[in-house]
């Protein structure tokens, strides 16, 4: 999917969904990885993820943008637009739009270098830093930490 299509099928959500127009302009962002989309309060535009717009992600692709649109059009009402507000969950749930982005493995997942162990309760501390033993403590018992595995 295109720049072009994209902008087509926005302004047809928000006419069908929303009875409002979308007059201004929607981008694809290639560097999100955690978010499905963005709203921008100062010049309205929107901006959607470009991992999501591969055929097999349809129905999640529409479940961001009728989100995003959420955000727009309750901006531009003066109404609450936050996640927070009354009125953007209530319009968000009239419109089965999605609260939110579904994880589809593009999260980075955390590289742990260091396992500590408490030598009184064997409670695991997963670290990425070395940390002093000498200095730190059990955070449940406060006993001893010991270097469990050193995975550098």
């Amino acid at each position: 999917m295109n720049q072009q299509e994209l902008q087509k099928l926005v302004e047809e959500i928000s006419l069908k969904y929303f009875r409002r127009p979308f007059i201004y302009q929607v981008k694809i962002n290639r560097r999100m990885t955690t978010t499905g989309g963005r709203y921008h309060l100062d010049d309205h535009h929107l901006e959607i993820n470009a991992h999501f717009l591969a055929p097999q992600y349809h129905a999640y692709l529409v479940g961001i943008i009728k989100h995003e649109l959420c955000h727009y059009h309750l901006h531009l009402l003066g109404m609450g637009y936050q996640h927070k507000d009354h009125d953007f969950k209530t319009l968000l749930k009239q419109v089965s739009g999605s609260r939110y982005a579904p994880d589809i493995g593009l999260r980075r997942k955390k590289k742990y270098n260091y396992i500590y162990v408490c030598e009184n309760c064997g409670l695991y501390y997963p670290r990425m830093r070395r940390l002093n033993t000498r200095r730190y403590r059990c955070g449940k018992c406060r006993g001893h930490l010991r270097l469990e595995q050193n995975l550098k």
